[in-house]
């Protein structure tokens, strides 16, 4: 699967050679390290920031994955579990709550993505 940009976006690592890590802390519910990323890829070297504000543009991208989390979950608590529209409401803004860490890395993950191509040649 390396060589994909789905294996970039899930495994959080660099785009170009799909071996160093975009953040500093794997685990993105350490709410103060969520968003620190070193400036460039312990492997290949890449820059993650092309230009200030460059993550500015992912806040598009949480907004389609967080609407794509919520009918995932209406469809989850409404559809099959049979739950009332207010615990379905609940259950959408809760399941919501939870993942705004992931969502927020996950959206980051796929906007580098757009921006930068697999090398294979740097592939450590």
């Amino acid at each position: 699967m390396r060589g994909s940009k789905l294996y970039s976006i899930f495994t959080s690592t660099c785009p170009v050679c799909h071996t160093g890590k975009l953040y500093k802390n794997a685990n993105a519910y350490v709410i103060k390290d969520t968003l620190k990323m070193p400036e460039r890829c312990s492997n290949c070297g890449a820059k993650y920031k092309i230009e200030p504000f460059f993550f500015y543009g992912a806040m598009y991208v949480s907004y389609a994955v967080g609407v794509a989390i919520a009918v995932a979950a209406f469809t989850i608590a409404y559809l099959l579990l049979g739950l009332s529209r207010n615990l379905t409401f609940m259950a959408i803004i809760l399941t919501l709550i939870i993942l705004l860490p992931v969502i927020t890395r996950i959206s980051r993950n796929i906007w580098i993505n757009l921006f930068f191509k697999f090398d294979p040649n740097k592939v450590g």
